[in-house]
């Protein structure tokens, strides 16, 4: 048994399926779908700071129904390590030390269990900050001076739903499949 836990780096978390996963050296064998979608259709975009839920799953697939048809399943899952390290805001993230190397590490492994395309191209990038002009206007308390990122980018023309986590899995779970995805 002590053979098979060489791998262990860390801390383990369980997950909602009850797997117990390393978020310093993820595997791709303790990553699970369900996990993924049960985990970003409870957690709120912004730190919980906007005036409804909305939750990140929500926020992937309005990102995924705008990009090109062979990027849409990477688009769906861009934040999917977000399930295993929860949605940081922007501000914090970068001064993080280490969270960044990390968030890649479990992204490497996401992409190559998924097929998806890693590093994420500059249509994903451009649809992720696009869509943070209509979650403000939709979502968010008038903001006491200009957010930089807006200056420069057009909003990406979706409306929130505002889905229940249940609401919110149920279609993340469905668009995965559309999309192509396969557990």
């Amino acid at each position: 048994m002590a053979d098979d836990k060489k791998w262990i780096s860390g801390d383990w978390m369980q997950t909602y399926t009850g797997v117990e996963f390393y978020p310093l050296n993820p595997r791709p064998e303790d990553i699970r779908f369900t996990d993924i979608s049960s985990a970003l259709s409870k957690q709120c975009r912004y730190g919980g700071h906007c005036t409804k839920f909305y939750s990140v799953a929500e926020h992937c697939i309005h990102v995924a129904s705008m990009a090109s048809d062979e990027l849409k399943l990477t688009a769906l899952m861009h934040d999917a390590a977000e399930a295993y390290l929860t949605d940081v805001v922007r501000p914090i993230k970068k001064h993080l030390g280490g969270y960044l190397e990390i968030e890649a590490r479990l992204e490497r492994v996401l992409a190559d269990k998924y097929g998806l395309v890693y590093p994420y191209p500059a249509e994903i990038k451009r649809l992720d900050n696009s869509i943070l002009t209509d979650e403000r206007q939709q979502n968010m308390a008038p903001p006491p001076k200009a957010w930089d990122v807006y200056e420069t980018v057009d909003p990406l023309g979706v409306t929130l739903q505002f889905w229940t986590p249940a609401e919110a899995c149920y279609r993340y779970t469905t668009a995965f499949y559309a999309y192509g995805g396969a557990e």
